[in-house]
């Protein structure tokens, strides 16, 4: 990875929490909990989804970063987020857990030494190594995934409420 392109993931890892934030403010309890279908997330999961996944990412860095031959626990994302009570958590304290636990591995990413970008541990569901530089890419990447479906998802339910609740009243409820 080129020192130009880990700075500009580098950007974009700092500002995805800021980003998340500001897309969710001031969104109805009805639209952070719009499920597009059962087995789809809200935005509500989809917050509780980036807290958890930024715990993964600070875990799996630090055990690259430190540990000889590590080797990376699998994470089930579905499983996770419909056994750990997202719903049940404020949306602002999981922006938070977010943007805190972002802002300390951006610390971390920031003092690394150049040969760290090359460690690696073992995938066992990739059956590959994982570097510290796919990580960083990967972290830069999640966060815009998940705003481009937060944008879609406010945008069908402003849709769904157009519709009248014949057609989709069931998916705008609490779940």
């Amino acid at each position: 990875m080129t020192e130009t392109k880990l700075k500009k993931y580098l950007d974009t890892v700092e500002k995805s929490p800021k980003q998340i934030a500001a897309a969710v403010s001031g969104l109805p309890e009805r639209v952070l909990r719009y499920k597009p279908a059962p087995d789809k997330w809200s935005i509500h999961e989809i917050l509780g989804h980036l807290a958890d996944v930024e715990i993964v990412y600070a875990y799996r860095l630090r055990q690259i970063l430190a540990d000889k031959k590590p080797v990376i626990a699998p994470m089930d994302q579905d499983d996770w987020t419909r056994n750990l009570g997202h719903l049940e958590t404020p949306p602002a304290e999981l922006i938070a857990l977010y943007g805190l636990n972002r802002h300390a591995n951006l610390r971390l990413l920031q003092r690394l030494k150049p040969g760290d970008l090359e460690k690696s541990a073992y995938h066992p569901e990739t059956k590959q190594d994982f570097s510290v530089a796919q990580l960083i890419e990967r972290m830069a990447k999640h966060g815009a995934s998940h705003l481009e479906q937060i944008e879609r998802l406010k945008k069908e339910v402003g849709r769904a409420s157009d519709l009248g609740p014949r057609t989709s009243d069931k998916n705008l409820r609490p779940h």
